[in-house]
């Protein structure tokens, strides 16, 4: 027999110490393909957050790929029933890590359009005369529109870079920010990049906790807040680029960023990804990552399966034949307009 799995936290940007209290580790499992099975079908069954709210029977998975166990597959054959059972719960925070192969759901954006082209931005927007501030690239347009792009809040948003460009841009007509194709990261990025938007201290959104093993077992809504930064804040009109594959971390900016003052939403529906992750140990050694904490707008409203832009707008494939982003033209244009 195996040791009980370990439990890991996986950048929870708040604290959640009662949460931390209240997992428990699952029941010994043998390294077999049988053990492996049960013990993440229980992983997820005691844990994972979102059944009730996606309708999944999981009890009902468990009846049909248990079927499908076999004593002598060999690791590769597990994988693939292991993984083709996750991808059930269509979750593209759940992932199933092996020295050899990475389980993963990416339909979440995969049937939807691109409504990003990176060599049209890097060759007709930003061109070779951009500035580089840490994370962010940006650029004030011919038209005195400023422009910034920020690709993952896995990377630093740095409080003397923030500063240096809303200084830079402070006379601009608006700021278009960029954040299609960011698949996320860490949360305090978005608490910080947020708080130069806001004027006051605002709710954002809601979070919840597991308090026990049945999947309805949540704890009280908890409030989520973001205050106005003391530094240097933009209060003139800002425009969010977005498309599908804002996951993660860059789908609660673009939620936070909805209660901002002087703020518009622009593109495509968010690819969501409204759970925070944990990640638990399989007995073979396989890492499993789940949504396990559910986050809500300010409204109440679950933001897993993404949010809707203020003005939907598509990537034109007649407008990128002519050397034009569809939706930083349009953003112009609203900016120039107001």
């Amino acid at each position: 027999m195996m040791t009980p799995a370990v439990h890991r936290y996986i950048a929870l940007a708040f604290s959640l110490l009662p949460f931390a209290s209240c997992i428990e580790p699952i029941e010994e499992y043998s390294n077999t393909p049988r053990g492996n099975f049960e013990a993440l079908w229980t992983i997820m069954d005691e844990q994972y957050c979102f059944f009730e709210y996606k309708g999944v029977d999981w009890d009902k998975i468990h009846s049909e790929y248990v079927q499908k166990i076999k004593n002598d597959m060999n690791r590769e054959a597990l994988f693939a029933l292991l993984n083709q059972m996750l991808q059930e719960l269509k979750d593209g925070h759940v992932n199933l890590y092996t020295p050899f192969d990475m389980g993963r759901y990416w339909n979440w954006f995969e049937d939807y359009p691109d409504n990003f082209d990176a060599d049209l931005l890097e060759n007709n927007y930003l061109r070779p005369d951009y500035a580089i501030a840490g994370s962010f690239r940006y650029k004030i347009s011919d038209d005195n529109v400023g422009y910034v792009y920020y690709g993952s809040f896995a990377n630093t948003v740095g409080d003397a870079n923030l500063d240096y460009i809303i200084n830079k841009m402070k006379d601009c007509d608006g700021i278009i920010f960029d954040v299609r194709n960011n698949g996320g990261g860490t949360l305090t990025n978005v608490d910080k990049l947020v708080s130069r938007f806001l004027e006051k201290t605002t709710l954002t959104g809601y979070y919840q906790y597991k308090t026990g093993k049945k999947h309805n077992d949540f704890s009280e809504l908890k409030a989520k807040y973001i205050e106005p930064s003391p530094r240097l804040r933009y209060q003139k009109t800002v425009i969010v680029l977005t498309n599908r594959k804002c996951f993660s971390a860059a789908n609660e900016f673009v939620n936070a960023m909805r209660y901002c003052p002087n703020v518009r939403i622009l593109g495509d529906r968010t690819g969501g990804g409204g759970g925070l992750p944990l990640s638990s140990e399989l007995p073979n050694g396989w890492l499993v990552r789940f949504s396990a904490c559910p986050n809500f707008d300010a409204d109440k409203q679950h933001i897993e399966f993404g949010i809707d832009p203020d003005i939907r707008i598509d990537l034109l494939p007649s407008d990128v034949a002519k050397g034009e982003d569809t939706l930083i033209e349009a953003a112009k244009d609203l900016l120039k307009k107001q």
